[in-house]
């Protein structure tokens, strides 16, 4: 088994992936949109009353992420109990993919049938790293692999909207990160082994983030609680 190339830290407010050296990185998130290079992967865990509408996102979260310490971390902001992320690993002819994700679904929709005004704060924070270097291409290509599997695990969870499965949430966020040294590789597809192992680590991790959360959901009512679990 290969070793993971970062270590995790969950002290609220703030989940931290620290990698061993910076990586590559493709996705789309307030700081460090599009391709870019990371050491640290920051969940930064909000509430509804820190995001008025007086309150500048970016300067909101660039401010927590100074006071975690990790200023130029790529850093998401979810409303999820931080404490309830869900990490899977999969490996694949020696190629590795581990994810870590934050699943919050009471903002779930059916992709092109956007909600006028969600009723709800809730998102999928999903951050993947495969141990071998990618092309810009093969980046591409996987963070499309990671999007099929969120959904695909979204659609087998089984909730619908309008009778229809919901296939995410109107503010998921998606990051992949490889390594920068090393020949890298050029495809990502779903019949490769990079692919494969994103595919299946991303799968697992979500799918086991949405039962808990449906878990969480249900407690919640059960209490007799209004709000629900972000």
């Amino acid at each position: 088994m290969l070793r993971s190339s970062f270590t995790l830290d969950c002290v609220p407010p703030f989940l931290t992936v620290r990698f061993d050296e910076p990586q590559r990185t493709l996705g789309w998130s307030l700081l460090h949109p599009g391709f870019a290079v990371a050491r640290d992967v920051v969940w930064v865990e909000v509430r509804n009353r820190d995001l008025g509408p007086s309150v500048d996102p970016l300067a909101f979260l660039a401010a927590r992420l100074a006071e975690a310490g990790r200023p130029d971390a790529l850093a998401f902001m979810t409303s999820r109990d931080i404490s309830r992320h869900h990490c899977a690993r999969r490996e694949v002819e020696g190629i590795a993919a581990t994810c870590v994700t934050t699943v919050g679904l009471a903002n779930a929709e059916r992709v092109g049938a956007r909600k006028a005004r969600a009723p709800h704060a809730g998102t999928i924070n999903t951050l993947v790293h495969v141990s071998v270097p990618l092309t810009d291409g093969a980046l591409v290509e996987g963070l499309s692999i990671v999007a099929e599997a969120r959904t695909a695990a979204i659609v087998d969870w089984g909730r619908a909207e309008a009778g229809a499965a919901v296939t995410g949430t109107g503010t998921d966020c998606i990051v992949v990160a490889s390594p920068q040294a090393g020949s890298p590789h050029a495809y990502a597809g779903l019949h490769t082994a990079v692919g494969e192992a994103i595919g299946g680590a991303v799968y697992e991790a979500t799918l086991e983030g949405a039962m808990q959360w449906q878990q969480d959901f249900a407690a919640f009512i059960a209490a007799g609680n209004v709000a629900v679990p972000r």
